[in-house]
């Protein structure tokens, strides 16, 4: 299974800067962070850097009543733009709350394992990790 994941947490400065990258790339607006359209989320909990991204679980894609959501080959949940009616079930399903759902667009935006807020971390701690599918 392909995925995002995260090399060491207590690295991240929270800059934002994955954020902005993410939110770009969905959504071409200005302020994209301000409207909490990016995919993964960079706070704080206790003191420290929390970062929540999407692990590819599927429960967004059980949770779709227009059965939208599908894994890919790579085991990513992709989101058919056709299909999707943004009725918000998927977000809410969404136990990482990791799904963007914006009244402006169609349909819904999730991580799909772009590598995209990888590529602009200066730490360089965030990674598209490939697992053996069973």
């Amino acid at each position: 299974m392909k995925r995002l994941a995260v090399k060491d947490a207590s690295a991240c400065m929270t800059c934002l800067t994955c954020e902005m990258a993410c939110a770009q790339a969905f959504y071409k607006t200005e302020n994209p962070i301000e409207q909490d359209l990016s995919c993964i989320h960079i706070g704080q909990k206790n003191g420290k850097p929390k970062i929540t991204l999407c692990v590819q679980c599927g429960k967004c894609a059980k949770s779709c009543p227009e059965d939208a959501i599908k894994a890919n080959p790579s085991g990513v949940f992709l989101v058919s733009k056709k299909l999707c009616k943004n009725c918000g079930k998927c977000a809410e399903a969404c136990p990482f709350k990791v799904i963007v759902q914006s009244k402006n667009a169609a349909a819904i935006s999730k991580c799909i394992a772009c590598g995209i807020c990888a590529k602009v971390c200066p730490q360089d701690i965030l990674y598209i990790k490939s697992d053996v599918m069973a």
